[in-house]
């Protein structure tokens, strides 16, 4: 018999480490080669880690709660075999693995200033491009008590000590005179006002996925300027054409026909219009991004929320998008999603309507600068244009509203954008091919 390091694999570009949320099987089991033995979390995604080896698990080396880095070993098996060869077999897993981390960490910590740690903390390499970031020193991080492993910091640590920054004990200066009050710096939040539960109310803690859903949301109202222009939309078009052809598709392919190839479809077409609006901003330059690649917000069964993308979806037919959509949803709903699925995304849409809301202001995801928020399609009286005049008649309207970010994107790109999605709606054709 020979022993086998089940080690964290890779789980995309900028993944580093992983939370343990519960292992499948306890020490003395047996599994099978491709089983699930242990789900995990990360920042971006829920996912199981499978076994590569069928065996015997003897030890347990990452317990629950506990973080573990990418090519770190999480469980010890017993396999069959010679241990020189497990042996070898294990240094051939944990050399790419290696290699992995050091090409994530590399640019992670280019992207941050050149102030450098001590070796007298452990710092990962998230913990530490924070600290370097907040600018934190490390007398300032000796004195930050640690949750994790041995004591040492996590990210939920040194995010807890920069949002307390701000309300600990300034050192004393001389007096000085008399001035205008300062103005708050946009990139810093106020410390939070103390609340106070009365009696019978409920508190419930946030789950892992809404504290990340919370850091993201503040952080991307703090970096973009959010301006959002809106326009009401005939679809009633689309709304024939998709009565005529969901029976046939769902019959030919197995799968349903929703309003979200076409809106996809036509925010793509609208895109390659108006490139600028598919980039991202890193310090004074402007990436123009040459994938286009859609995030689709997706409520999930708990209440929390996901994007998975669509990658170049400007590639895909009507049919393919279909597939696709529902493909990602699905996963997305059953939490099988992989951290790559949620990753890459240069432009969003969110479909407020399908919780019969007519419209909303969303929330730029950074690093993109503009989202597109679908309304609910509710049937009203219209005045049409016809050869003999204005007529009323009934038509299928819908709202969308575009938020950009007004550092690059200006009113007249974000409204033009929009008008283009709007025309590509109301002229959509009926004898368009599925």
């Amino acid at each position: 018999m020979a022993e086998y390091k089940l080690l964290l694999p890779s789980m995309g570009e900028g993944v580093m480490e992983a939370t343990i949320i519960t292992w499948l099987f306890n020490e003395g089991d047996d599994v099978k080669e491709d089983d699930s033995v242990v789900e995990i979390a990360t920042d971006k995604v829920d996912s199981d880690v499978p076994t590569p080896v069928s065996g015997k698990i003897v030890k347990i080396l990452k317990q629950k709660d506990e973080v573990a880095k990418v090519g770190e070993a999480i469980a010890i098996l017993e396999i069959e075999g010679e241990g020189g060869n497990a042996a070898s077999e294990e240094v051939k897993a944990e050399a790419p693995a290696a290699e992995i981390l050091n090409t994530i960490e590399q640019p992670l910590q280019s992207a941050v200033s050149t102030q450098e740690f001590s070796g007298d903390l452990y710092l990962s390499p998230l913990v530490k491009s924070i600290a370097q970031q907040e600018n934190i020193s490390e007398s300032e991080l000796k004195s930050v008590k640690g949750s994790g492993l041995e004591g040492r910091i996590t990210k939920e640590d040194i995010l807890a000590y920069v949002g307390n920054r701000g309300s600990q004990p300034a050192p004393q200066a001389a007096p000085a005179q008399p001035s205008a009050p300062a103005v708050q710096s946009v990139a810093t939040a106020a410390p939070a006002a103390t609340i106070t539960a009365s009696a019978g109310d409920e508190i419930i803690p946030m789950d892992r996925m809404r504290k990340i859903i919370a850091e993201n949301m503040v952080k991307a109202k703090q970096t973009a300027p959010h301006v959002t222009s809106f326009i009401e939309t005939d679809v009633t078009n689309v709304v024939k054409w998709r009565n005529k052809n969901k029976a046939l598709f769902e019959k030919r392919d197995g799968e349903k026909l929703t309003f979200m190839p076409i809106f996809v479809k036509a925010v793509v077409k609208a895109i390659q219009d108006f490139p600028m609006i598919n980039v991202s901003i890193n310090g004074d330059n402007i990436i123009k991004k040459k994938n286009i690649n859609i995030g689709m917000a997706t409520a999930l069964p708990d209440g929390n929320l996901i994007v998975p993308v669509i990658k170049n979806a400007d590639q895909l037919s009507l049919s393919g998008l279909a597939k696709a959509i529902n493909d990602l949803a699905y996963r997305a709903r059953n939490k099988k999603l992989r951290p790559e699925d949620t990753q890459g995304a240069t432009y969003t849409i969110s479909n407020v309507g399908s919780f019969g809301n007519l419209m909303g202001t969303p929330i730029i995801p950074q690093p993109q600068v503009a989202i597109l928020a679908i309304g609910a399609i509710v049937k009203k009286p219209a005045v049409l244009e016809t050869a003999d005049g204005d007529v009323i008649a009934i038509r299928n309207l819908m709202f969308m509203s575009h938020s950009y970010d007004h550092r690059v994107v200006d009113g007249s790109l974000g409204g033009m954008m929009l008008k283009h999605v709007h025309d590509y709606l109301e002229n959509w054709d009926l004898n368009t091919e599925i």
